[in-house]
Formats: structure tokens, sequence, C-alpha cells
């Protein structure tokens, strides 16, 4: 049974992407996975999307160009009546990380890498 109407993967590592990608459709949350190198490539798919097709992204914060929190600040320009759900997917231990991602509303929740089953139950 699928949960969203999609799922986003926003991470500039294709390595990261493919196994998350996999992992992902093991479960069926969604039938539909589709991943991204660059956020503004994300942030233009986004654009497409009807506002009843919820989607459950995963953002990574360290990339180049557009990073997640640039990501982040541009979601809440542009889709702020979206009912998505980000969840901020990250190599990162620092604290300072998670507490700035807490001042997101559109943030529900931030995963350090890898990804898991127990980790993707414990957010859906």
């Amino acid at each position: 049974m699928s949960s969203f109407y999609s799922i986003i993967l926003v991470d500039d590592d294709p390595i990261n992407n493919l196994i998350n990608k996999r992992l992902l459709s093991k479960l069926g949350i969604s039938p539909k996975i589709e991943e991204f190198l660059e956020a503004e490539k994300a942030i233009e798919k986004i654009r497409t999307l009807g506002s009843d097709q919820h989607t459950l992204i995963f953002l990574d914060i360290n990339m180049p160009v557009m990073n997640g929190w640039d990501f982040l600040n541009q979601y809440l320009i542009e889709f702020k009546k979206r009912k998505d759900k980000i969840v901020v997917l990250s190599s990162s231990i620092d604290f300072l990380d998670r507490q700035r991602a807490k001042e997101f509303d559109c943030v529900e929740g931030f995963i350090e890498k890898p990804l898991t089953p127990e980790k993707i139950k414990s957010i859906i």
C-alpha cells in the first residue's frame, strides 16, 4: 500500500540515491520514486506536481550550488500550501544542523545516513 503520490530523493551522491531508491522501492511506500542530484531540479519537479500529489522528500543538506537550506527556503516561498513531508537525510552529526532543521515548519524529521527500513518506518 502506498502512502505518498511520489518520493523525491535530493542528494548529490548518485550512489546514495541508488541505494535509497532500491530500499524505498522494496518497502512499497510509493509507486513513483525520483532522484535528483541537484536541488534546483527537484524544485522544478515539485512545480509540476498538483497540490493533491503529496510527496515524501528526503533532502541532503550539503550539496553544491543550492544546498539543503537553500532548498528549504525556496520551498517555503513557492510551496507553502503543499502538504509534502520533508525529511532531512544527512551525514551531518552536528547538533546545530538538527536545531536549524527544526526551524523550518515544513521539515518533519532529521535522519542520519544511511537510510534503513527502521528509520523509514519511524517517520511514516
